[in-house]
């Protein structure tokens, strides 16, 4: 009887919430058998991720969600050398596809183990044109962009590989500095190999990326705006930016440079990414919530790896499935803008 009243509560709090939206990270299909990850420390389940993936499309739909956050590494890079990534990609994109909510994708490394920038931006992967608003990419073919799921609120999606190594062409500047920096920290012949020791600098690896200067400037702009308007702002990206909730090896190069203009600005409530397998939560100091999703790919068949977010007035409600746990997300309750100041970068 108690475990019918609780439900009954539960639905009754669903019901009332202003609108919902899911979010899943690091599915990274593939066709093949199980095998393990790069340290051979954690099994990886590449066919099953389609089949939790189903059954993860299938709860937003009971759930009635606006929406799904994608947070990148769709599909996986053994995709590539089997040449298999279309056919890799079309079988995600199908379940994708059951849900009646748009689709936004964040870009991950794996999306660059398998496809070029330019093909990426004509693939179904590129869900800018989905948004309400917001949605012509910043110059230089930033995948950025942000849209309105509901009145007073918006949703940011960030390019965490906008700077780096294996999102750029060789051929361009950006892909020229990235080297370099890589270069300048990472002592290693292979740069996905992290520096020695422990630390911050396990960052600099080249499955990672950074932010540019433009599309920092460009998030200014946004939030500023949303300030103005005293919407709630939620920011999506594949790689997390605090270093309390995540694996320092999975941080963007230049996540105190994105530090510093979220606590700029009142509106932002919340940061959510991926890549970080493990998943990861902080408060900071500011209020903002940073969650990082744990991946789909390293989820036994018998589990789950996903959540169901209920926005409300004052809080978000993070209804998780599996390895991901329920949260409370309160939003700030300091209205004036915090500030920050951050390091000086090597990508400006």
């Amino acid at each position: 009887m108690e475990d019918r009243e609780m439900e009954d509560r539960e639905m009754e709090d669903r019901a009332r919430a202003l609108f919902a939206f899911g979010i899943i990270a690091d599915i990274q299909y593939a066709d093949i058998d199980d095998g393990m990850n790069y340290l051979r420390t954690r099994r990886r389940y590449y066919r099953g991720s389609a089949d939790l993936l189903r059954s993860a499309v299938r709860h937003w739909e009971e759930r009635r969600v606006r929406c799904v956050l994608q947070l990148g590494d769709a599909i996986d890079g053994h995709n590539r050398s089997r040449d298999a990534s279309e056919r890799a990609l079309d079988t995600v994109m199908a379940e994708f596809e059951k849900s009646s909510g748009d689709v936004h994708h964040v870009w991950g490394n794996h999306e660059f183990y398998n496809f070029r920038r330019e093909t990426l931006l004509a693939s179904p992967l590129n869900s800018a044109s989905r948004a309400d608003a917001g949605s012509d990419l910043i110059a230089d073919d930033i995948y950025a962009y942000d849209f309105s799921p509901a009145p007073g609120f918006r949703f940011v999606l960030l390019d965490a590989y906008d700077m780096s190594v294996i999102g750029r062409e060789a051929s361009s500047e950006k892909h020229t500095r990235a080297l370099e920096l890589l270069r300048r920290r990472n002592p290693n012949p292979d740069l996905n190999q992290p520096p020695a020791g422990y630390g911050m600098e396990q960052r600099f690896v080249k499955f990672n990326g950074g932010f540019s200067p433009e599309q920092l400037q460009w998030l200014e702009e946004v939030l500023t705006l949303a300030d103005q308007k005293q919407e709630r702002v939620t920011v999506f990206s594949h790689l997390p930016v605090h270093p309390h909730a995540a694996d320092p090896i999975c941080l963007a190069w230049n996540h105190e440079d994105l530090l510093a203009v979220l606590r700029a600005h009142k509106s932002v409530v919340c940061f959510m990414a991926g890549h970080d397998h493990d998943g990861g939560f902080c408060t900071d100091g500011s209020g903002v919530h940073h969650l990082t999703l744990e991946g789909l790919i390293e989820t036994r068949p018998d589990s789950s790896a996903f959540g169901t977010v209920y926005v409300y007035e004052d809080r978000m409600i993070l209804e998780g499935s599996g390895r991901t746990a329920d949260r409370v997300l309160e939003y700030p309750r300091d209205s004036e803008a915090n500030t920050g100041r951050s390091s000086e970068s090597d990508l400006h």
